[in-house]
């Protein structure tokens, strides 16, 4: 069996994303794409880090990293992603309301999950196969996963600037020890991979 990592970028202070998200402001006004320069514009000095973050076999994602929107789905809305989302593997998105499985370009399909984190996992666990899960965001998902204790391998991507409040990594996720694995630093981000220290 695979494991289940998990990747993030953050600011140094650990915020993942700030207030205030919108369709126009997917990380907040005052983050706007900050977190994501190194993956946007600086792609060729990450590219082992990338590949990595895509080379699970199944993902988990909250809905508000899937979209903008609240309430009852717009179901025009397709992702952040385009056509081809670059996932081409199961995505499970966290929500609250029913939606049918949307099928994209290249391998992709968003299955919506109503019943839970912890069902979500069950179903991308037996879409991996013995493949690796991945928990993609937002940061409120990835703390309920910290929280229980089922991310096995951690990986922030940290961007140096600080934003002073938002949504950050560990918020409620408890006590947790991690053994570092690795760190690399480029201009741009420094990339750190924690493993949990009783996997």
């Amino acid at each position: 069996m695979g494991i289940v990592s998990a990747n993030m970028a953050v600011s140094l202070d650990l915020v993942g994303a700030g207030r205030d998200q919108s369709l126009e402001h997917p990380f907040g006004p005052h983050v706007g794409h900050r977190l994501h320069t190194w993956m946007l514009e600086h792609r060729e000095d990450s590219e082992a880090e990338i590949a990595g973050i895509l080379h699970a076999r199944a993902y988990i994602m909250g809905r508000h990293m899937f979209g903008p929107d609240r309430g009852d789905w717009d179901l025009d809305w397709q992702g952040w992603w385009g056509e081809e989302p670059p996932y081409h593997a199961p995505v499970f998105v966290l929500c609250s309301r029913a939606r049918e499985p949307l099928v994209m370009a290249g391998g992709t399909t968003f299955h919506f999950v109503t019943d839970g984190p912890e069902s979500a996992l069950a179903q991308a666990r037996d879409a991996a196969g013995d493949g690796d899960v991945s928990i993609a965001g937002g940061v409120s998902t990835l703390n309920a996963y910290l929280a229980a204790q089922v991310v096995d391998e951690l990986r922030l991507h940290v961007v140096p600037f600080t934003v002073g409040g938002g949504l950050r990594v560990f918020d409620g996720a408890g006590d947790l020890a991690w053994s570092p694995v690795s760190s690399r630093t480029t201009p741009h981000v420094t990339h750190l991979v924690y493993r949990r220290a009783d996997s």
